[in-house]
Order: C-alpha cells, then sequence, then structure tokens
C-alpha cells in the first residue's frame, strides 16, 4: 500500500479554535487513525507543519501534542514566508486573524499552494470577492470552513427535511449563544479573544456567525433573499489577555430576520451576552404543518402533528401542560465524526485525487456578503435584498 504524504502548513493554530478543532480534532486526529484511506492500494497522511508569530506558543503545542500522534515534536516554525516556499508542503491552511488572512493568502496563491481557511475569508464583499478570484486565477484549488454543516444536528435537520417529517415549512428560529466573561474576576476569564469585540481588528457577531448562518441556511434550507438585522455593543469595556481595559467597539449580540427564496422565514438571535437555558449553545427550531424539530450541536429532539398537545390560554392557573415532555430524540442512525475533522478529509482527497470540493473560497463569499448586508441594514434600519455572487454555487446538501 503507497502511503502518501500531505505536507500542511498550519498559520495560526496558537489560538482556541485551531489548536481544537483544526490541529488536535483534525490533522492529529487522522494521523493517529492511520490517515485518510483511499483505497486498499492508497492511504493520505498529513504531515503538518507549525507556523505563526509566538515561537514560544508553538513550541509548547508542537512538544504537547506531537509525541502522541507521531511519537516526536511536531515541526514549527516562525518563519511563515520560508514554509509557503517549500515545495514539500503543497496545503496552506490560515486561522489567523481576519484581517492578517489576505497577506497569506496572497503569499500561498504566489508559491501555488492549496489554500484552506478558516471563516470569514475578509470583513468586505469585495475583499472576500478579489481572494477568491486571486486563487481562481492562478487555478489553484481552496476552500473556506463551513464546519456546521457536518454537525450531527444539523445533519439529523436535513435527513428530516429529505424524509418529508415536517410537512411544507413555515419557519425557521436559530438561537445562538453564551455568556462571555468580561474579564474583570481574576478567576472568571474571557472564553474569547479580545481581538473579537474590536471592529477595528475584525471582530463582531455579524462578520462572524452570520457567515454561519448564511452556509446553514442555504445548504439545509433555502438561500436568503433578503434580512433586516439589528446589532448591539452591549458590554462596552471589556479586559484584555494582559490585564488592561480597553473598549468593545463591535457588536456582541445581533438579530436578523431572513426571508428564504422559498418562502420560509428564518429568525436568528446571536449574542455573546445571554445566559444558556435551552438544550446547547445552538439550537434550530424548524415548525412545519406536520412536525417540528429542535437540534441542537448533536441531538435532535422531533414532535409529530399526532403528539402535538393542545394548549389554552389561561395565565390564572399553573401550566398543566409539561411541554418538553411530547418531544422523541431522533436516533443516532450514523456515526458521526468531528465536523471539521470531515471537512480536512474531503479537502485533502480534493487536494490530493481532484475530488470535487464545493465549499471554495467563492462559497465563503456570500457569508461575508450577508455579514456585510446585515450591517447595512443595522446602520440603515430597514430591509436588505440580498444579490446573487456571480460564479457562486447553488447551494446543494452535504
Amino acid at each position: 500500500m503507497e502511503i502518501r504524504k500531505l505536507g500542511i502548513i498550519l498559520n495560526g493554530v496558537t489560538g482556541r479554535m485551531g489548536t481544537n478543532q483544526h490541529l488536535i480534532r483534525s490533522i492529529l486526529a487522522i494521523i493517529k487513525q492511520g490517515g485518510v484511506k483511499v483505497s486498499d492500494e492508497l492511504t493520505l497522511m498529513p504531515d503538518p507543519i507549525l507556523t505563526g508569530r509566538n515561537a514560544n506558543k508553538l513550541k509548547a503545542l508542537a512538544e504537547k501534542h506531537g509525541p502522541d500522534a507521531i511519537g516526536k515534536p511536531l515541526k514549527y516554525s516562525t518563519d511563515v514566508a520560508g514554509a509557503v516556499k517549500d515545495e514539500q508542503y503543497p496545503i496552506f491552511f490560515d486561522a489567523s486573524g481576519t484581517l492578517q488572512r489576505a497577506r497569506f493568502i496572497e503569499m500561498a496563491v504566489e508559491a501555488g499552494k492549496s489554500i484552506y481557511c478558516e471563516k470569514p475569508t475578509a470583513v468586505t464583499t469585495d475583499e472576500a470577492l478579489r481572494l477568491a478570484q486571486l486563487c481562481e486565477d492562478a487555478g489553484i484549488k481552496n476552500g473556506v470552513v463551513q464546519d456546521k454543516l457536518w454537525l450531527p444536528g444539523l445533519r439529523k435537520l436535513k435527513a428530516l427535511q429529505q424524509q418529508g417529517f415536517f410537512g411544507k415549512i413555515l419557519s425557521v428560529r436559530g438561537e445562538f449563544g453564551y455568556w462571555v466573561f468580561t474579564g474583570e474576576v481574576e478567576d472568571q476569564p474571557a472564553q474569547r479573544p479580545s481581538w473579537n469585540y474590536r471592529e477595528e481588528d475584525g471582530g463582531g457577531m455579524m462578520i462572524d456567525m452570520f457567515c454561519h448562518w448564511e452556509y446553514v441556511l442555504s445548504n439545509v434550507f433555502a438561500p436568503v433573499k433578503s434580512l433586516v438585522a439589528l446589532g448591539s455593543t452591549d458590554i462596552p469595556e471589556r479586559v484584555r489577555e494582559d490585564g488592561t481595559t480597553y473598549k468593545a467597539t463591535a457588536d456582541d449580540s445581533a438579530y436578523a430576520i431572513f426571508q428564504l427564496e422559498n418562502g420560509v422565514i428564518a429568525q436568528f438571535n446571536s449574542s455573546w451576552v445571554t445566559r444558556v437555558r435551552r438544550d446547547d449553545l445552538l439550537t434550530i427550531q424548524v415548525d412545519g404543518t406536520h412536525g417540528s424539530a429542535v437540534a441542537g450541536l448533536r441531538e435532535c429532539w422531533v414532535q409529530h402533528m399526532a403528539e402535538t398537545p393542545k394548549p389554552v390560554w389561561n395565565p390564572d392557573i399553573q401550566q398543566p401542560i409539561k411541554f418538553f415532555e411530547n418531544w422523541q430524540q431522533v436516533p443516532n442512525t450514523a456515526e458521526y465524526d468531528n465536523a471539521f475533522k470531515i471537512q480536512w478529509e474531503l479537502f485533502m482527497r480534493h487536494v490530493a485525487l481532484d475530488e470535487p470540493f464545493r465549499w471554495t473560497l467563492r462559497e465563503g463569499a456570500r457569508g461575508v456578503q450577508l455579514a456585510e448586508l446585515g450591517m447595512k441594514s443595522w446602520q440603515d434600519k430597514t430591509w436588505v435584498d440580498v444579490p446573487a455572487l456571480k460564479g457562486a454555487n447553488a447551494p446543494a446538501g452535504v
């Protein structure tokens, strides 16, 4: 059997998401499972090098996680340009800050690398489209992370839709978020980096989460036709990683109504200043004429027309219906792998075998567009239409 190594530059993975989801649970998990088995004759094996600005962080990551996966520390370097020029690494992955992404993509395009990166790819639609066009003009394979499409809860929702469980879908309602500590209390450090709350550094709820809602809605339900949105900077001051106070300039909550092309109305509340009293950090409820479903990240509950109780409004008595008791949990009918890892394996196959990969930088630009239009709606206090992006794929299921 041939074990074909695929050199992968992992840039900017010292942050929480990059370390946990991309390094540990994707690339190293693929190595530990024995690679991506294509056939009895071929296996694709990641060969990573970590790059970034902070040598101490890179060294700590390499020494902590390398021995368990490859029996020795991982390779690392602060010379990103040098790694990009190295021909043994055909794939460049970027999980750095959004405002730094363009220069890294430009560097990787010049070196002829296949490019895979986190979302958002930029903070404006024009810039996101420019980067996509740059890759396309160079004939470079490219992709953007759209991980939520492979979450078990979302896959169960998609399966229910394909089975006709809902009848006619009437509405979709998403509730996302949790309380992000401000960092003012010593024993309650912030769970997210401080740049997320500074607009000048590319932070903000809309630019972060509307990119997700775009591909979720487009691929599971229908593309967005128009929207109205409102954002808010609820907590004016937060504490940096070094303990100093800074002014929060980005929105830390956002509320939107999306009208989909098939007539369905979708509402999404997104907040980093809410305390969770629901089944998960993200829940999506779908209501249809024949039944409803509520999906979290992994689980999904359904209520068919026949099991729907008949509430009667009467505020003068204790509510007699236990509403949580009339739902059934959708069983696991498949083995669900890590969502990030699944997309990584698909991208590796795309690069090595030229298999189709539809989640390109141009697709990622649609998410940036929705975020930018959300901010325009917020600023203008009005509904806005979503024009088609030239060259973007027609939405499809995963």
